[in-house]
């Protein structure tokens, strides 16, 4: 379950939200112009991090509004920023794990 935990939040673009998403809300629109792919991928990539509980959306007339669900979240996502910035050349240097696409 705890692989499954972190499969969520692997690929770029959902961390890329994930880390837009930390201290405000934002609508799918904002999130498009800040991950720069399409409407139809930005919301697959949402509607994942919400089914896994990452994320939450609250509907007003004709726009999803896009919030984290858990403060705790950022208590993930935060640190390990610092993380792999300290460990950057033993992350490049890893050939287990094949570059993000």
């Amino acid at each position: 379950m705890m692989a499954k935990f972190f499969r969520a939040p692997s690929d770029p673009a959902r961390l890329r939200l994930l880390e837009f998403l930390l201290h405000e809300e934002h609508t799918v629109t904002e999130c498009v112009e800040h991950v720069g792919l399409s409407q139809s991928r930005v919301s697959t990539h949402l509607g994942c991090l919400a089914d896994c509980g990452y994320v939450q959306v609250r509907r007003q007339r004709r726009f999803a509004h896009y919030t984290v669900a858990d403060p705790r979240v950022a208590e993930l996502v935060v640190p390990a920023r610092s993380l792999a910035a300290d460990n950057a050349a033993a992350l490049a240097a890893c050939m287990r794990i094949p570059p993000a696409s």
